[in-house]
């Protein structure tokens, strides 16, 4: 086990180079200039935005900079925002925690909702139990999840006025009070992301249960005196976790990554608003750091998710 792990670190470090090359080179020579908004203003002299983009170091051969930054990096210094005037970093610790209160929470709840769901769908398959949770999950991976965010809103906020239709960055929970406040106002987008989330592996996991109950293995365990819930709990489930283990490992980056459009509906702050911002001016060293984060956690997770094979199936060996 130690040997393999070790071997998929040291193949992950090209496979990361590779990607961060490809990251960089792409958002370098995309159109879009940093510092138009400089350019727009008359009373900037030309040799005043000449200063600034040597300062940025934006005056140097992409291939340079790319090793600079690249250098860089391991010492903390991802660079400076050109929009914010702050270090990258700083930007990003700033919309992590948004993104996790509402991202973060609406994961866990999928999975916690997904996995029992799956299971007793696929024991009772055909009941009114599981038709009626594959008409939910049809519906949540198929209504888009700006559509399930509006109509929650319409309800809740503009109808009943039950929960807060902007979500208030500046909210710190110190108190019961100020945590009841924060769970308001993530009701309604851990709602739309849970929805959607649970739905996709929610069917897989029925899926990978209903290919494991008519196994060979699950006839021996019953014919040997084994109870149902044994048998399911203890033979079917364990399998057909495997393939759902990889599901939900890479779906946490995603995590990281934002709800671009959840976040854009509900006005929250976090790390898919960031990003789109990003884009839109031109502030490559925060697309690059948000990019190559995820890059970063796909890789760490596939690895966990090898990993957990071998829990969850004796029969994998690593050597």
């Amino acid at each position: 086990m130690g040997s393999y792990i070790l071997r998929r670190v040291l193949l992950a470090i090209p496979t990361l180079l590779a990607t961060s090359f490809i990251i960089f080179a792409i958002l370098s020579l995309a159109p879009g200039d940093p510092l138009s908004q400089f350019a727009a203003n008359p009373n900037i002299p030309a040799e005043v935005r000449e200063n600034i983009k040597a300062t940025l170091g934006l005056d140097q051969p992409w291939p340079v900079r790319y090793v600079k930054w690249l250098w860089a990096m391991p010492q903390g210094d991802w660079g400076f925002s050109f929009a914010s005037r702050i270090p990258v970093l700083d930007l990003i610790r700033q919309r992590i925690p948004q993104t996790l209160w509402v991202v973060g929470t609406s994961y866990v709840i999928a999975v916690l909702i997904a996995i029992p769901v799956g299971i007793i769908s696929a024991v009772k398959q055909y009941s009114i139990f599981d038709q009626l949770a594959t008409t939910f999950a049809f519906i949540g991976f198929s209504v888009p999840t700006f559509f399930t965010g509006l109509l929650l809103v319409l309800v809740f906020s503009v109808k009943l006025n039950w929960l807060p239709f902007i979500y208030d960055t500046n909210l710190q929970v110190t108190d019961l009070n100020s945590f009841g406040r924060q769970l308001k106002q993530i009701a309604m987008p851990v709602a739309v992301l849970a929805l959607f989330k649970s739905a996709t592996i929610m069917r897989f996991m029925r899926s990978s249960m209903l290919d494991n109950l008519p196994q060979d293995y699950v006839r021996t365990a019953r014919a040997k005196g084994l109870g149902e819930p044994q048998v399911v709990l203890r033979h079917v489930v364990s399998n057909s976790l495997i393939p759902v283990i990889t599901l939900i490992a890479l779906g946490i980056p995603s995590i990281f990554a934002g709800a671009i459009v959840t976040e854009q509906i509900f006005r929250v702050n976090g790390l898919g608003e960031l990003l789109i911002r990003s884009i839109q001016n031109s502030d490559t060293p925060v697309v690059m750091a948000l990019t190559f984060i995820y890059a970063i956690l796909v890789v760490i997770f596939n690895l966990i998710a090898d990993v957990l094979y071998g829990v969850f199936d004796p029969r994998i060996r690593y050597r």
